[in-house]
């Protein structure tokens, strides 16, 4: 299990970040975090291999929100992946590795971003944010 974090982002809305990478061949899940920090979190992205689901949530003063759960799930254990996550004002649009569509509301109405996290069975091979 891996875990890559940034501090100090400066990714504001209207701006994506885009995520390459491996997923482990005996991946579980992974999750991608982006926020002010690991105990505020404005979008929490998880897919679970096991449940055949994309798990969406919020963590304001590490208190997680309610989940959002979506069931396309377009990743497979062991392929490598690009995807991106736009910031807006009101949402997260996530663009899956198949071009599918992900809106996840901004619910911390966050202007900028300035933390990110990916942990889990995924090895991020390349980030940037524009």
């Amino acid at each position: 299990m891996s875990k890559f974090e940034v501090h100090n982002l400066e990714v504001h809305k209207g701006q994506t970040v885009k995520i390459k990478g491996q997923i482990s061949g005996h991946a579980q899940s992974f999750c991608i975090n982006l926020g002010k920090s690991a105990s505020d979190v404005g979008l929490h992205f998880n897919p679970r291999f096991s449940e055949g689901t994309i798990v969406c949530n919020s963590k304001k003063s590490n208190s997680w929100d309610s989940e959002e759960r979506h069931k396309h799930m377009c990743f497979s254990k062991g392929s490598e992946v690009k995807f991106s996550i736009e910031l807006h004002g009101d949402k997260f649009q996530v663009k899956l590795p198949d071009g599918h569509q992900i809106s996840f509301a901004n619910r911390h109405k966050y202007e900028k971003i300035t933390y990110m996290s990916v942990e889990g069975d995924f090895k991020v091979t390349s980030f940037k944010y524009d």
